[in-house]
C-alpha cells in the first residue's frame, strides 16, 4: 500500500509540472483550428458567387385592367409583377421589416442565433427552424434551392453576407418584396395587393400594408382571412403586433396607430372568372402582342400592364342581361307558355317596323347565342365585347369572330359606294358582329371609319411602351352617312337611330347609335354539334325580340350612365369630322 501511495504522489507532482505545457499545446491546437476555420471561411467567402435568381422568380405575369383601371385578369406562368421600391409606400416597407426582421436596416445580412438553431435542428432531426433575416429569406427563396442541409445553410449565410456587403439595403428589400410569397397564388407585393385588396401596391394603406406583412409568416394559412373567422381572428392579433412595433420604432405616428382599422379582404377563394373575362383577355392579349411585336407567350411572361378599352361594369351587366331568365339549351323563358307574348316582345315588333318576331317553339336541343358589341364612333374604342355565356365551354368569341347571317341588317347600306375597309360589306352574307357594329359607327361618325381597338395603353415597370391613337379614314361620304341616319330615324320613333334586321327566323340583329356610342346585338340559334354531326341552324324562339330589346336598352343605359358629368362638346376629337363632338366614352 505504501508503494502505491508513493507512485500516486509522484504522478500528481508530474501532472502539476506539465500542466502548463499541456495547456499551451491545447491552446495552440485550438488556435490553429480556429485559424483554419477562419481561413476556410475567408476563402469560401471570396470563392462564393452571388447566383442569378431562379428562372421562375424572374418570370412575371401580365395584368389586364379595364378602361377605369379595374382588374380584369392576368396571363402568365406565375402571378407576379415587379415594382420598384419607390412604388411601395415607406410604411408598407416598414411593416414588412417589423413583421419579419426588425434589425434589417443594421444587421450584416445573417442572424447567427437563427443559423445555430437551424443547424442544430438539422443535425438532431428536430422541427424546421425559422427566424432568418430578410436577406437570408431572399437568398433562400430567389437564389438557392429549397433543400434543408448544413451545406446549403452555410452557403446561404455566405451569400447573405456577401449580398449585404455588395448591395444596398433598398436593393435587397426590393428583391425580397418582389419575390416573397403572400398566399392566394401571389408572389410579390404588387400581386398580393391586387389579390387581397384589389389595388396596386402604391395605393396600399397603412392597415393594408400591415395586414400583408402579417400574412408572410404563414401565407397558406392566413390567405383565408376574410372568409374564415378563426383565421381572421388570428391574423388580427398578428396585425396588431406589427402595428405596435411600427409605432414603437416611429415608422407610423401614434395617431396613425390609433386610427388603424383591420382592412376588409377580398373574398377567397375567388369565383370563376372564365365565364366572361377570358374573352376580353384573349382579344386584348392578341392585340397587345401585335402592338409590341412579340408573341403572346412573351407577352404573358413579360410583366406588362395592359390597359384595355373595356368597361368591365358594362360587360358584367351585359352578361347578366344576355343570360337573364333564358335557358341556354331551349331559348325559352321560364314560366311562360308557348305562344304567350310579353310586352317587351310587342315593343320589339313595333321597333322593327311592324315585322313580327317568329312565334315558334324550337324543337329538339337548341342553343341560343347572343353577341354584343359596343364601341365609340370616330374613335374605335371597344367598350363591350360579349362573345358567349361561358368561355370554359365555348372559347370561340361570337362577337369578334362569329359569322352571323346578316339578312336585312345591312339594308341601310344597299346601293352605297363604300370605301375600304367597308368596300365589300354589302356583299358579305354573314359579317361578324364587330364588323357590322363598326360599319354603323362609321355612319354615326359622318362617314369616318375608325379601326376597332381593345388596347389603350401598355406599360412595364412604370414606363409607357405603347399608347393607342384613333386610326381613322373616310369609308363613306357624309351624304351617305346622313342617308343611313334618315333611314333609321324614319323607321322608329325612338330618339336614337335604331335598325332591327333579321335573316328569316334564323338571326335577329339590333343596332342603336348616336354620335357617342354604337351598340349592336346579334342573336342566332343552332342545334349543337353531336359526335360527328355538325351544328345546324335553328329557328329563334319567339322571345328573341324581347330579349334583344332588353339587352340593347340595358347595356345602352349602363354605358351612357357611366359617362355622367362629361361634356362631349368641351373638347374636340381629332378622329371625328370638324364640328363633331367628342364621344362621351372616349373622354374617360
Amino acid at each position: 500500500m505504501a508503494g502505491l501511495r508513493r507512485r500516486l504522489v509522484k504522478r500528481r507532482i508530474r501532472i502539476r509540472r506539465t500542466r502548463g505545457r499541456r495547456l499551451r499545446r491545447a491552446l495552440v491546437v485550438l488556435l490553429a483550428l480556429l485559424a483554419n476555420l477562419v481561413g476556410a471561411a475567408v476563402v469560401a467567402y471570396h470563392l462564393t458567387k452571388i447566383p442569378e435568381p431562379h428562372p421562375e422568380t424572374a418570370m412575371q405575369s401580365t395584368v389586364f385592367v379595364d378602361d377605369h383601371g379595374d382588374y380584369l385578369g392576368r396571363r402568365g406562368p406565375v402571378d407576379r409583377q415587379e415594382v420598384p421600391l419607390s412604388q411601395v409606400p415607406r410604411y408598407v416597407q416598414e411593416a414588412v421589416i417589423a413583421a419579419e426582421n426588425r434589425s434589417f436596416r443594421t444587421d450584416t445580412g445573417i442572424s447567427p442565433k437563427a443559423i445555430a438553431r437551424a443547424a442544430w435542428a438539422t443535425v438532431s432531426g428536430g422541427d424546421r427552424q425559422g427566424g432568418s433575416t430578410i436577406t437570408q429569406q431572399y437568398v433562400k427563396n430567389a437564389l438557392l434551392s429549397p433543400e434543408q442541409t448544413l451545406s446549403r445553410k452555410a452557403r446561404e449565410a455566405l451569400i447573405s453576407i456577401k449580398l449585404d456587403r455588395t448591395r444596398s439595403k433598398d436593393e435587397i428589400l426590393q428583391g425580397y418584396l418582389n419575390t416573397v410569397y403572400f398566399g392566394r397564388g401571389a408572389a410579390g407585393i404588387q400581386s398580393a395587393a391586387r389579390n387581397y385588396f384589389g389595388v396596386d401596391a402604391k395605393d396600399l394603406t397603412v392597415s393594408q400594408g400591415a395586414a400583408l406583412a402579417s400574412v408572410i409568416n404563414i401565407p397558406s394559412y392566413y390567405e383565408k382571412a376574410g372568409s374564415d373567422p378563426k383565421v381572421t381572428a388570428k391574423l388580427v392579433d398578428r396585425w396588431e403586433w406589427v402595428l405596435d412595433a411600427m409605432a414603437d420604432s416611429g415608422a407610423i405616428t401614434s395617431a396613425q396607430r390609433a386610427g388603424a382599422r383591420f382592412p376588409a379582404f377580398r373574398f377567397y377563394p375567388p369565383g370563376d372568372t372564365d365565364g366572361q373575362r377570358q374573352y376580353l383577355i384573349d382579344a386584348a392579349a392578341s392585340e397587345a402582342a401585335d402592338r409590341l411585336g412579340i408573341t403572346e407567350d412573351q407577352l404573358a411572361r413579360g410583366g406588362y400592364t395592359v390597359r384595355t378599352t373595356f368597361d368591365l361594369t358594362a360587360q358584367d351587366a351585359t352578361a347578366e342581361l344576355a343570360a337573364d331568365g333564358t335557358d341556354k339549351k331551349t331559348g325559352e323563358k321560364s314560366g311562360k307558355k308557348t305562344g304567350e307574348k310579353t310586352a317587351e316582345a310587342k315593343a320589339a315588333e313595333a321597333k322593327a317596323g311592324g315585322k313580327k318576331q317568329a312565334e315558334v317553339t324550337p324543337s329538339g336541343d337548341v342553343r341560343v347565342h347572343t353577341a354584343v358589341v359596343a364601341l365609340v364612333p370616330g374613335d374605335g374604342a371597344v367598350r363591350v365585347l360579349y362573345g358567349g355565356a361561358d368561355y370554359a365551354s365555348q372559347p370561340f368569341n361570337d362577337a369578334r369572330d362569329g359569322a352571323v347571317e346578316a339578312g336585312t341588317a345591312l339594308e341601310p347600306f344597299s346601293g352605297m359606294k363604300l370605301l375600304a375597309p367597308l368596300t365589300d360589306l354589302t356583299r358579305t352574307a354573314a359579317p361578324t358582329p364587330l364588323r357590322l357594329a363598326s360599319a354603323y359607327a362609321t355612319a354615326a361618325a359622318h362617314g369616318v371609319y375608325a379601326t376597332p381597338y381593345t388596347v389603350a395603353k401598355i406599360t412595364r415597370a412604370g414606363r409607357t411602351l405603347y399608347e393607342a391613337h384613333p386610326r381613322t379614314r373616310t369609308a363613306m361620304t357624309r351624304a351617305d352617312a346622313g342617308t343611313v341616319a334618315k333611314f333609321l330615324y324614319g323607321r322608329s320613333d325612338a330618339p336614337l337611330a335604331t335598325q332591327t334586321g333579321a335573316a328569316g327566323l334564323r338571326t335577329l340583329w339590333q343596332t342603336t347609335y348616336d354620335e357617342h356610342l354604337t351598340l349592336t346585338v346579334a342573336l342566332f340559334a343552332e342545334h349543337p354539334a353531336k359526335g360527328k354531326k355538325a351544328a345546324l341552324p335553328a329557328p329563334l324562339p319567339y322571345t328573341a325580340g324581347s330579349r334583344s330589346l332588353s339587352v340593347a336598352e340595358g347595356v345602352w343605359s349602363k354605358i351612357v350612365g357611366t359617362a355622367e358629368g362629361h361634356d362631349p362638346a368641351a373638347e374636340p376629337n381629332p378622329g371625328l369630322p370638324t364640328g363633331q363632338t367628342k364621344p362621351i366614352l372616349a373622354t374617360r
